[in-house]
């Protein structure tokens, strides 16, 4: 039997030994720890399989170079950094790994909800620094969760992971989904809203758990946010695209927002001179203290990152051996 070869495209720089693990006996793995299309050239073409994770896209530049590749598998959920439909009409399929990180997800949301809601970024920043009253009262006033209004858009599995943590915690938990078919609701305890502005208006937090499409692209805009109650909260997991970051400056500044927690943005690392970067960082501006941004780090624990790898590796070796395939987004 012939050895197959499968290229790790990006973010992996370790020694694989997962991947050796599933794959030793019958692939060479080799990591490109590549930052761009560029870097892959040369070395890419001749794969069997891919593994991508998101420091990278995959797009008509590589897709058409590949000439033995039997599975891009996207270790990740999202996966609108390869261009699957391209691939579909090469013969190619795409896989994601939709699982992998659910819990942590899910947790990372509902973690930065209690941190903005509780006040404790706010009050950690100001003490930090010296500034105001060693008080509660700087950080009046603080409302008690318990039946407000947990908005969710996007019930899939982190989304709905979500929303159980969420209603746990006695909040009203409404979603948005025009693709859930109905009883998903019914099967939660949880309310559908089938207009999104109306979850707009009724969200005391707003989560939002979905892919990024053309659909959901912005879905989250300065208009949307503009009908949300003053004084609500604004939590982006998902994909840096879905929601319109450039918006948030103003909303928190005008009391629309009374705080915001974003763990991704379309461009990571992001450019210093984005505006919400810009703003967060100004000590002056309300956004120091009432916006919390992570680098892209809601998927992450040990057991997570594990995870990713293992269930990438093994939809490679479903691949290479002919066997059916699981997850495929094409």
């Amino acid at each position: 039997m012939p050895r197959f070869r499968v290229v790790v495209a990006d973010f992996l720089a370790d020694a694989l030994k997962p991947e050796h693990e599933l794959l030793g006996d019958m692939a060479d793995v080799v990591a490109l720890n590549a930052t761009s299309e560029a870097d892959m050239i040369g070395h890419i073409e001749s794969a069997d399989a891919v593994m991508l994770y998101h420091n990278i896209a995959i797009t008509k530049e590589t897709i058409t170079r590949l000439q033995n590749c039997k599975l891009i598998v996207r270790c990740g959920v999202g996966f609108d950094n390869v261009d699957h439909r391209l691939a579909r009409t090469k013969g190619i399929p795409v896989a994601n790994v939709p699982d992998y990180g659910t819990e942590e997800v899910a947790d990372s949301a509902i973690g930065m909800m209690l941190t903005l809601t509780r006040g404790i970024n706010f009050f950690n920043n100001r003490l930090q620094r010296k500034s105001g009253d060693w008080s509660y009262m700087q950080g009046t006033p603080l409302v008690r969760l318990r039946g407000r209004v947990f908005g969710v858009i996007g019930l899939g599995r982190i989304g709905t992971a979500a929303a159980l943590r969420a209603k746990a915690l006695g909040m009203d938990v409404a979603f948005y989904d025009p693709h859930k078919q109905d009883g998903y609701d019914k099967a939660n305890g949880i309310r559908h809203v089938e207009k999104l502005d109306d979850l707009f208006r009724q969200s005391f937090v707003l989560s939002v758990h979905c892919p990024l499409t053309e659909e959901t692209r912005h879905i989250v805009d300065a208009r949307g946010i503009g009908l949300m109650p003053d004084g609500s909260y604004l939590v982006n997991t998902a994909r840096g695209a879905t929601v319109d970051a450039t918006a948030i400056p103003a909303a928190i500044r005008s009391g629309k927002l009374q705080g915001a927690a974003i763990d991704v943005l379309p461009v990571e690392p992001p450019p210093a001179d984005h505006p919400l970067l810009v703003a967060w960082r100004d000590p002056a501006d309300p956004c120091y203290d009432r916006v919390i941004l992570n680098p892209h780090s809601a998927f992450y624990s040990e057991e997570g990152l594990l995870d990713m790898r293992v269930k990438g590796a093994q939809a490679c070796r479903r691949a290479l051996l002919g066997e059916p395939l699981r997850n495929i987004v094409n």
